[in-house]
C-alpha cells in the first residue's frame, strides 16, 4: 500500500474531525479506520499539532525551517573553529 503525504493543514483538519467523533462517543480505531490512518499516526499527530489552528501549524513548520538553518550554520562556525584551533598549534 502506498504512503500518503499530509500537510499540516490537513492533520489539523483530520484531527479536529477526530476529536468531534471521539466527543459523539466513538472509539479511536474506529475513527482511524474511517480516515484511512493509522492509530500511531493518529496519536503522533495529536501530539506534534493538537490544538494548533492552521495559521500556528505554518509558522511552527517556518520555525523549524529556520532553527534547522540555524543548527547547519554553528556547526559549520563549529568546524572551522577547530581547524584553526588545530592549524594555530601546528598540528597539520
Amino acid at each position: 500500500m502506498a504512503r500518503k503525504r499530509y500537510t499540516p493543514d490537513q492533520i489539523i483538519v483530520i484531527l479536529r474531525e477526530a476529536e468531534v467523533r471521539l466527543a459523539q462517543g466513538e472509539e479511536t480505531g474506529t475513527i482511524c479506520r474511517s480516515l484511512e490512518i493509522s492509530e500511531q499516526s493518529y496519536y503522533r499527530w495529536r501530539r506534534a499539532y493538537g490544538g494548533l489552528k492552521v495559521s500556528q501549524a505554518r509558522g511552527l513548520k517556518d520555525l523549524e525551517k529556520e532553527n534547522q538553518r540555524l543548527r547547519k550554520a554553528v556547526s559549520n562556525l563549529t568546524l572551522d573553529a577547530l581547524i584553526l584551533r588545530e592549524a594555530f598549534e601546528g598540528k597539520f
